[in-house]
């Protein structure tokens, strides 16, 4: 596992606006305190998602564009990409693989978090379609894309991009992470962070309670005693 000064640059890769607050915003706040580069990059706008239709498809991607603007800002990340596909739809294309090799050798991060492309059959919701399809993509842009100055030559060809090889991956929403943050010092940003979504979490009663009893539930498995809160992820060796 990288040590912590070993981590200068961080990409984080998910599907939706709001995946990356609901999965890791509490380290990635920590990670800004120390001074890494985060970048997040998300695979669609969201159009799909909220509570309630009153917008049309263009319209929700707006606002939840906007949404993840700000609750990127409330954990100090100001890098915030979108690629633009639907909603719903993704799968782990070689499109999908080129555009985010394009951004891992962009950003050229030692870490990459994103979104594990297992079924999770212990809680249904990491398992959305989208998220599968997009860890899965990102591990392959990881490994061997990135990396790989042969692999889609027209980003090194056309767009002068240097292959880079990712040291690290961390997977988030699997069953069976192997290691644990301790975010007790970010839990109010993470939770700050998800409630930028409205349009996703406004309509859930005791939302932040709910947020919060989940995090101890994380930190209790992890160890760390009461009083604390904790996210989880499964690390992948990438060098």
């Amino acid at each position: 596992m990288l040590a912590d000064n070993e981590v200068n640059r961080v990409l984080v890769v998910t599907a939706h606006p709001d995946d990356a607050d609901f999965g890791a915003a509490g380290a990635v706040a920590l990670m800004v305190d120390r001074g890494v580069e985060v970048t997040y990059l998300l695979v669609t706008d969201g159009d799909a998602g909220g509570n309630e239709r009153s917008q049309d498809n263009a319209g929700m991607a707006e606002l939840r564009r906007s949404e993840q603007a700000a609750a990127a800002k409330a954990v100090g990340v100001t890098d915030v990409r979108f690629l633009g596909y639907a909603d719903g739809t993704v799968v782990p294309s070689l499109e999908l693989r080129r555009d985010i090799a394009r951004v891992i050798r962009q950003v050229r991060p030692d870490l990459v978090i994103t979104h594990h492309p297992d079924r999770n059959y212990m809680a249904i919701a990491p398992s959305h379609p989208d998220h599968r399809a997009v860890g899965g993509a990102t591990l392959d842009a990881v490994y061997p894309d990135a990396r790989n100055p042969y692999a889609f030559p027209e980003l090194l060809r056309d767009e002068g991009l240097q292959e880079w090889t990712v040291k690290e991956v961390w997977l988030n929403g699997g069953m069976t992470p192997n290691h644990w943050v301790d975010i007790t010092d970010s839990i109010d940003r993470k939770v700050a962070a998800l409630l930028s979504h409205a349009s996703q979490v406004s309509h859930r009663e005791g939302f932040e309670g709910f947020v919060r009893e989940r995090m101890s539930h994380n930190a209790t498995t992890a160890g760390f005693g009461p009083d604390r809160y904790a996210e989880g992820f499964q690390i992948v060796p990438t060098a």
